[in-house]
């Protein structure tokens, strides 16, 4: 995990031995002792829009998460197994970031998404709130069994806009975690690369804090309601600095 959480999952023991250490000097010590996550930029492509499929519109551009179930975010990334790819989908409760669903497959075709749908529709249960579920374009997302299988769920339909990742980036957060933090990059074999995914997602759901949720692990996120904290360091300090521009307006206003 990052140095913010793992300082913060250190404060109880680091008051208890009374060892004051700062972000900063914590970050400098995995650094000085090669601890730190090693990120590589190689890809592979997992994703393939060009296809004679219907592409749905955006739907949660401007959609605030207050809810778990409210809006599920899937994507497929691969992961190298000897000298080629496997590839794992993951489907994310973007509330509580609590991965809901998953499958590694060795191909690209549609039975990996179809697989982590089946796993995440089975948490469901009916009669409950509406929910969406969004992704790239890819011909795995578009294709007749994928949209029946959402259909058969009464689960809306959402997709990005072309040529924009960044609708779809929590997808791609959890990705880059589960491959970087869990080190679920490269394995041997298709059959390790399965059993340490697995191992990675439930430790990913029962122990690791995301900042974006009050520092709640995804399942105790998943049983709450409402807005969740942001304790991202440029998320506060901006609330900060936007707090301290309007006591500045206000002051000025009584002064005048």
């Amino acid at each position: 995990m990052g140095t913010a959480k793992l300082h913060h999952l250190l404060t109880d023991f680091l008051a208890k031995h009374h060892i004051n250490l700062g972000w900063y000097r914590l970050y400098d010590l995995l650094r000085e002792n090669h601890l730190l996550c090693q990120k590589k930029r190689k890809r592979a492509r997992t994703t393939n829009s060009q296809h004679p499929f219907y592409k749905y519109p955006n739907l949660i551009k401007e959609l605030v998460f207050t809810r778990p179930n409210q809006l599920w975010i899937s994507d497929v990334t691969y992961i190298r197994t000897g000298s080629d790819f496997s590839y794992l989908s993951l489907i994310t409760d973007a509330y509580s970031h609590k991965i809901v669903g998953w499958a590694v497959a060795e191909t690209l075709h549609t039975k990996g998404p179809l697989a982590a749908l089946n796993m995440a529709a089975k948490t469901l249960q009916k009669g409950k709130e509406s929910l969406i579920h969004h992704s790239d374009r890819g011909l795995q997302y578009c294709c007749k069994d994928y949209i029946e299988l959402l259909s058969s769920h009464t689960i809306q339909i959402s997709m990005t806009s072309q040529g924009d990742p960044g609708e779809n980036a929590i997808a791609e957060r959890i990705n880059r975690t589960i491959k970087e933090e869990f080190h679920c990059r490269a394995f041997l074999t298709f059959e390790l690369a399965r059993a340490a995914i697995a191992k990675s997602i439930q430790a990913y759901n029962n122990l690791r804090p995301p900042a974006s949720c009050d520092y709640l692990t995804p399942n105790l996120a998943h049983q709450q309601h409402g807005l969740l904290r942001k304790r991202w360091r440029k998320h506060n300090r901006k609330n900060s600095m936007n707090k301290n521009q309007f006591d500045k307006k206000v002051n000025s206003t009584l002064t005048v």
